[in-house]
């Protein structure tokens, strides 16, 4: 097994729950963060020795919600722990509402290179649907002032909010355009059970963008984006020359990771572990002493093999048959052949010199195909 060479961390610290949020997150609960940083600190140190890594990411949560005091102890653990190869990447999420000059600086100093924005929208309608706490001018003043601090700037984007027209999200689109971020994900509204837009979809409060104006969204995103110079490199992604998420593409392609923190999950020697979700059991576990871990897993190698083959499908690049076979010693045809030949029949992959990918109505309906694959 070749050792991890990137990191994950939670911060699960949000001035707010927003409706559509079921990640690890709590809100209103401040005077829980000097214990949460105590229990990182324990598990961090259960790695023995500083892991040297290319990409280090901090999500949460919105890691910029601690205070410049906490910042510059989460960031002084985590330089130690996971000292950056030169160049390499690393990322941290941000709120455009409390990302001030004074984190930023603080962010920097560390050398952090890649910024994050949580925008989702431009929409002032948008963003109150959303119960986001900030606003169209937070994000454009967020944005110069990371243009100044970071080498690369990242920003969400979010459609299909219940009420958006295409026009509505054509406007967010060119909204971000005029800012050139170097790097773009837009992702659908989706109604997790978790979270409170769960219930309110239940009860009709909230209807669901219907799934032809979400495909159109979808599109319009592609093209204009594409056309406007970002690289579209995963279903949901877009990229300058040179700023592709790096981190998220260890996912993509099935490598080792560390993971730390509430929810956060690692991936290491083969083993997959899932931390507990509460932030204050998760405290309370490791300043007892006792495992932070709530679920545990080793894949058999045949389902490993069909993970690492969905994770890859995600890249616009598609899957290289032999290059798979050599690192996870399964031929496709051996874990998805009858599958494969049928979506291909389909018009929805495309089985061309050795490599597989998505085709455009594919990338459409790419869910359709992985729970067959899995």
């Amino acid at each position: 097994m070749v050792p991890p060479r990137a990191a994950y961390v939670h911060v699960p610290f949000c001035r707010r729950r927003c409706g559509y949020c079921d990640f690890t997150v709590v809100a209103g609960r401040d005077g829980l963060q000097d214990e949460y940083l105590n229990a990182l600190e324990v598990e961090i140190r259960s790695l023995r020795f500083p892991r040297p890594v290319d990409s280090l990411y901090v999500g949460g949560g919105t890691p910029t919600h601690l205070t410049p005091a906490r910042l510059i102890r989460l960031l002084t653990l985590l330089a130690h722990w996971f000292p950056l190869d030169r160049q390499g990447e690393w990322s941290v999420e941000a709120n455009p509402a409390d990302l001030d000059g004074e984190k930023m600086r603080v962010l920097q100093s560390f050398g952090v290179n890649r910024i994050s924005l949580g925008a989702q929208s431009f929409s002032a309608r948008k963003l109150r649907v959303l119960e986001r706490d900030h606003g169209a001018h937070d994000v454009r003043r967020a944005f110069a002032s990371a243009r100044e601090h970071f080498s690369s700037v990242a920003m969400d984007l979010m459609f299909a909010v219940p009420g958006e027209s295409l026009d509505e999200w054509r406007q967010d689109l060119a909204a971000a355009i005029a800012l050139r971020p170097d790097h773009l994900s837009t992702y659908g509204l989706t109604f997790e059970k978790g979270a409170l837009f769960w219930g309110r979809r239940q009860r009709s409060l909230l209807i669901p963008v219907d799934d032809n104006m979400q495909r159109a969204m979808v599109e319009t995103a592609i093209d204009r984006l594409t056309a406007e110079g970002w690289e579209h490199y995963e279903i949901s992604n877009f990229a300058r020359p040179g700023h592709r998420c790096r981190h998220n593409e260890v996912y993509w392609r099935g490598d080792h990771y560390f993971g730390v923190g509430p929810g956060a999950a690692r991936y290491v020697d083969g083993c997959r572990q899932t931390n507990h979700r509460s932030t204050s059991t998760y405290v309370r576990r490791l300043l007892a002493g006792q495992s932070p871990v709530a679920e545990s897993e080793r894949l058999a190698p045949a389902d490993r093999a069909r993970e690492q083959l969905v994770f890859r499908m995600r890249m616009l690049d598609g899957v290289s048959r032999s290059e798979f076979a050599e690192r996870t010693g399964f031929d496709v045809d051996e874990l998805v052949g009858e599958s494969l030949r049928k979506f291909t029949r389909l018009g929805l992959l495309e089985d061309h010199l050795g490599r597989i990918r998505l085709t455009r109505e594919g990338l459409l309906l790419s869910d359709t195909i992985w729970p067959e694959w899995l």
